[in-house]
């Protein structure tokens, strides 16, 4: 298997997103990371520095990665997200797991 597939051969994606509206003190980091797991993504989710908005990296399958998009654009039950300014492009295979990082 090459780098950057999956073993079906499909290429691995990369998606970045920002998260904007209700998204701190309301478990939308842990949201994100069940949310990933669940869809065998890996990559990181953290608040923004300037402690309004939710940021993350995911990287896997396009269709994983749509559904965990799908799940941010709607959050936890407390949340109220805005927006969701996102963009793809090629995974870099440099993440084991999906983390929430300080």
């Amino acid at each position: 298997m090459h780098r950057g597939q999956t073993g079906g051969g499909a290429p691995l994606k990369r998606l970045q997103a920002l998260v904007t509206g209700r998204v701190q003190g309301v478990g939308f980091r842990e949201f994100v990371r069940q949310e990933a797991v669940s869809r065998g993504i890996t990559g990181w989710v953290r608040n923004s520095d300037d402690g309004r908005n939710v940021e993350f990296v995911a990287e896997g399958e396009q269709a994983a990665l749509d559904g965990l998009l799908e799940s941010v654009r709607i959050g936890p039950r407390f949340a109220k997200v805005e927006n969701v300014e996102c963009e793809y492009s090629d995974a870099s295979c440099g993440f084991s797991r999906f983390s929430v990082e300080m």
